[in-house]
């Protein structure tokens, strides 16, 4: 269904419970909102800022890694193209790495160094934006095979979700020749399974590139090729109108989408500036409608009035253009763009100093086409860099990390014990034995896949649910071992208590009722690895004997289950003093 400008403003919009709604219609609802979000005024903004955090709260309740990781990008997307927010989008995408890095999945990992170039280019560190870039183009070339648990078509729209959040860094850096080879993978992703919308992008886009990439060409004097692209653009424009009526974009019904998109206005207009062009991109100028288009509309615009002998109104258009973006560094390409069509229409052709000065810029910008090449070199070579690192950490990774769950295997849980156990910093340590109760029956009942499934749900459940330098790793089967570093064992029950308490309450798709089983010690002066865990695997069985989903020591009798801890103080007992001091 289209979104209308009714549909998408979050006042009028009604919000039912979140809780009450399923995944896909959570995902569904943050990509209304980041499509609305570019249109409204800084108050809505504001507003949609705030409902994608609820949003985004819901989804981590659920805890599904995918969908976090999803939501972790609209929340951080939004603040990235509200005005003045773009800063307090860095927590999300540093959590957003670490998550989708956590839980493997790589497009968006891939994704969240996209959204950090797009970050540093707001801040004008414009060779670190180019190492984002760099690096989120290595991971792509190494994710070739989808992840059949996300499914193709989702594989595939993700693939060209990211691509195109690489596309547009480039597109703002005027990296021309890398952004075209981007976009064309992009729209090779999603050409099979593309919806109306997603066509709706890919062509504005690849519009507002090449009208940028024709401007570019102008300022070293290739206006044949220049010209050429604005031809391209302006053919494309009108592919653009039918999928456009059936997008996500706010929009105006029954009005004609060049009368609406600015980019779509501005090909025609550049590819033959006229004065039918002057009334439409007029109107578009002042509303000031898709974020960067207003730039390419009021270029368009000068020149459709200097053609019709109106020099002085063109010129009055672009310096205000220029006074408006005086503060804005996120598009340094464009922002030289209208500083040569002043130069270029303030100039009196009967002037000495004048032809001197097109001399020196045309001298100036054949330097700068220069550094722009070395600017491709520098990514390309970036780029490879990052995927031989990759490809090198992926092979010292997997040697110590579990295929299955993306947690520390038995081998690193062996050298990460003896290193904690030799250092006096993580004294005292705690050392618990995780078994999953009623696993058996999910491979019975069910299937080896889903049980699989029900693995890492829980294995990210209790990775979540400690801090960071506590160790999770995989032990083998359906057990796992949590190490805690510097806490004594009441804390450590409080902590694996909550993480009992997480798994218990996820829900029944996730976990089919698998709850877990935890016995904890901590580890004594001199003691070996292997009888550590043997202790902790007999504090687990008194657990299992307790009746499950609990913790217990080796000691205790019995443990009280998990949910007295999550708000209450650890009580009192005999057998964690003895366990702390024997």
């Amino acid at each position: 269904m289209a979104l209308t400008d009714e549909a998408t403003d979050p006042v009028t919009t009604r919000r039912p419970a979140l809780a009450e709604m399923s995944d896909a219609w959570l995902v569904g609802r943050a990509r209304e909102l980041g499509a609305a979000v570019q249109r409204h005024e800084y108050t809505q903004q504001l507003e949609i800022v705030a409902m994608m955090d609820e949003l985004l709260d819901e989804t981590q309740r659920r805890g599904e890694p995918l969908l976090v990781a999803q939501l972790l990008r609209s929340s951080a997307l939004t603040r990235l193209v509200t005005k003045g927010l773009a800063a307090e989008a860095e927590p999300r995408l540093d959590e957003m790495l670490a998550h989708t890095r956590r839980h493997g999945i790589a497009l968006l990992r891939a994704d969240a160094h996209a959204l950090r170039g797009r970050r540093l280019v707001i801040a004008a560190q414009e060779d670190a934006a180019l190492t984002e870039i760099a690096r989120a183009l290595a991971i792509l070339d190494d994710s070739a095979i989808p992840d059949r648990q996300v499914g193709l078509r989702n594989w595939n729209r993700l693939l060209s979700l990211t691509l195109i959040d690489c596309w547009l860094v480039l597109n703002q850096l005027g990296v021309y020749e890398a952004a075209e080879e981007v976009i064309g993978r992009a729209a090779a992703a999603i050409r099979e399974s593309a919806s109306p919308h997603d066509i709706a992008l890919q062509l504005i886009n690849r519009i507002k590139m090449l009208l940028g990439w024709g401007l570019r060409l102008e300022r070293i004097d290739e206006y044949d090729e220049s010209a050429e692209k604005f031809r391209t653009a302006a053919s494309m424009g009108a592919a653009a109108e039918g999928p456009f009526a059936e997008s996500l974009f706010p929009r105006k019904a029954d009005v004609a989408a060049i009368d609406q998109v600015g980019v779509l206005a501005a090909a025609p207009a550049l590819n033959q500036p006229g004065a039918e062009h002057i009334e439409r991109l007029k109107q578009l100028y002042t509303e000031r409608a898709f974020g960067h288009d207003r730039e390419i509309v009021a270029i368009a615009l000068a020149r459709c009035l200097d053609k019709e002998g109106r020099r002085e109104e063109a010129l009055t258009v672009l310096r205000e253009t220029r006074q408006s973006i005086s503060d804005d560094t996120s598009q340094p390409s464009m922002r030289l763009n209208i500083a040569r069509e002043l130069a270029r229409l303030d100039t009196r052709p009967d002037s000495g100093a004048g032809e001197s000065l097109i001399d020196y810029a045309r001298r100036l910008e054949s330097e700068m086409w220069s550094l722009r090449e070395s600017q491709i070199a520098t990514l390309n070579a970036r780029r490879e860099h990052e995927r031989l690192s990759a490809e090198h950490g992926a092979i010292t990774q997997q040697a110590l990390q579990d295929p299955l769950t993306g947690l520390p295997n038995r081998r690193a849980l062996d050298e990460k014990l003896r290193q904690l156990a030799s250092s006096a910093d993580a004294q005292p340590l705690a050392v618990a034995l995780v078994d999953l109760d009623g696993f058996k029956g999910v491979n019975d009942k069910q299937s080896h896949a889903e049980g699989d499934n029900v693995l890492r749900v829980v294995a990210s459940t209790l990775r979540d649910a400690l801090r960071g330098d506590d160790l999770v790793a995989r032990y083998g089967g359906d057990e796992f071992i949590v190490l805690l570093p510097g806490t004594p064992a009441s804390a450590a029950k409080m902590a694996l208590g909550r993480a009992v308490k997480s798994v218990a309450n996820l829900p029944h798709h996730l976990s089919h009722g698998v709850t877990l089983s935890i016995g904890l010690v901590s580890l004594r002066p001199q003691e070996r690895g292997e009888q550590v865990l043997a202790r902790a695997d007999a504090a687990m069985y008194q657990a299992k004997r307790g009746g499950g989903n609990q913790v217990a020591s080796a000691n205790s009798m019995a443990a009280d289950p998990a949910a007295a801890w999550a708000s209450e103080a650890p009580p009192t007992d005999p057998a964690w003093d003895a366990e702390e001091h024997s």
